[in-house]
C-alpha cells in the first residue's frame, strides 16, 4: 500500500471513491452528498488552502483524505479541517485509513500546519491523536449538528489552546448541509 500526496488528474475517481464509500454505508443521498462536496474541494478551492492524500494499491485508489485551510481571524497559527475521508469499503478494517492518516499528519507536522481539525466519529479518530473540543476552544465556521463530533489536534509540541476567532472554512465547505 503507497500513501502519497494527491498531485492532480484523479480528481473523478477520488469523488467517485467518495459516493461508493458514502453510499455503501451511508446510503444514496449521504453519498451523492459526499461525492458533490469532495469534487467542490478538488474543483474549486486554491492549491494554497487543499492538502490532498491517497492511499492506492496497484494502481487502485483505496483511500483518501481531504484537508482545507481553516482561517481564525485573530489567530497566528496554521490549522485544516479533515474533511471528507474515505477508505473503499472492501479495504476497511484493514488499517489502511489509520495508516492514511498518519501518514497525512506527519506530512502536515513538516510542512509547519499547528492544528488538525474534523467533525467525525470520536472513537475512530482518537487512534491518530484527535480529541473533543468545544466550540468555545475551537470555533466552528457553521453551526454543529453533532457537537460530540467536534475533535482537534496540535501538530506542535505544545498543547492545543483556544484558537481566536471567528473561523472561515474554504467556500465549497461553507455549507450547512455539511455540518
Amino acid at each position: 500500500m503507497q500513501f502519497t500526496p494527491y498531485s492532480g488528474g484523479r480528481n473523478r475517481n477520488i469523488a467517485d471513491l467518495f459516493r461508493n464509500t458514502f453510499t455503501d454505508s451511508e446510503g444514496v443521498e449521504e453519498g451523492n452528498l459526499i461525492h458533490d462536496l469532495a469534487r467542490a474541494l478538488l474543483e474549486t478551492t486554491p492549491p494554497d488552502d487543499l492538502r490532498v492524500y491517497i492511499a492506492e494499491e496497484a494502481g487502485f485508489l483505496c483511500g483518501c483524505v481531504v484537508f482545507t485551510r481553516l482561517r481564525f481571524d485573530d489567530d497566528p497559527r496554521r490549522a485544516f479541517i479533515l474533511s471528507p475521508m474515505a477508505v473503499a469499503t472492501v479495504h476497511q478494517r484493514k488499517g489502511v485509513g489509520q495508516s492514511l492518516l498518519q501518514n497525512a499528519l506527519e506530512d502536515l507536522r513538516k510542512e509547519g500546519v499547528d492544528v488538525i481539525v474534523t467533525y467525525g466519529d470520536p472513537k475512530y479518530y482518537r487512534q491518530v491523536g484527535f480529541h473533543p473540543v468545544t466550540v468555545e476552544t475551537v470555533p466552528a465556521p457553521l453551526p454543529l449538528s453533532m457537537p460530540g463530533g467536534w475533535i482537534a489536534q496540535s501538530l506542535t509540541d505544545a498543547p492545543l489552546t483556544r484558537l481566536n476567532g471567528p473561523s472561515v472554512c474554504v467556500p465549497a465547505l461553507n455549507r450547512p448541509d455539511v455540518w
